[in-house]
């Protein structure tokens, strides 16, 4: 939805000013954020849009002139978070010149950095897809495989190099998944020193999955 102003001479609506499409893509970003927190905190059955304007102290009527449904605020939620968040992985692989292991552990580090410091909260909204409609399900499954993908396709290159010692592959990125799932409630509490020590240690640990141990 966009506002449309009249012209000085009132010849006709002219687009709005720069200003005020930056002020606008601030909110709709802060309304995504937190309602991404809220459904990963809570579950998407359990939040309302009531409960998103509460949390932003706003009105509702506020919130349905950018999001006039849940589905269409939760579907916005999953597509922007999911999409900005793997679009960096792949943009710092694209430009990394390295061996797979160089790679992977980029993309482990930026990762559980990420998860960290920016959606500590909004990182639950992936891990129990079953719980949204069929339509976000969908969704949700699609943008897990992609970032899958982007994880394994550097772990199978190693494997075929012979640089990483991989058992089972897929066992391989399970445990990785799941210990990058959690790293925002081990890193919770902690000072930014000990948190930054934090990401690095548990991706030097994770790097163990393929064969990489401390000062390969």
């Amino acid at each position: 939805m966009t506002t449309q102003h009249q012209t000085v001479d009132g010849s006709g609506p002219r687009p709005p000013s720069s200003r005020v499409e930056r002020k606008r893509g601030r909110r709709i970003q802060e309304i995504l954020t937190t309602a991404a927190e809220m459904f990963g905190e809570r579950g998407y059955a359990a939040v309302s849009l009531e409960d998103v304007a509460e949390r932003l102290d706003v009105t509702k009527g506020s919130l349905y002139y950018y999001f006039p449904s849940k589905d269409e605020l939760g579907t916005a939620a999953i597509e922007t978070l999911g999409n900005e968040w793997t679009s960096r992985l792949e943009n710092l692989l694209a430009a990394h010149e390295g061996s797979p292991g160089e790679k992977l552990r980029s993309l482990l580090r930026e990762h559980i950095a990420i998860a960290v410091c920016e959606y500590p909260a909004a990182l639950g909204l992936f891990l129990v897809p079953g719980d949204w409609p069929e339509d976000q399900h969908a969704r949700i499954k699609e943008l897990r495989r992609r970032h899958d993908r982007l994880f394994r396709r550097v772990v199978e290159e190693g494997v075929s190099t012979g640089e990483f010692r991989v058992p089972h592959v897929d066992s391989a990125m399970q445990c990785m998944h799941a210990s990058m799932s959690q790293a925002p409630l081990w890193c919770s509490g902690l000072d930014a020193a000990a948190r930054d020590r934090a990401i690095e240690q548990l991706a030097d640990t994770l790097m163990m999955l393929v064969g990489h141990g401390p000062g390969h």
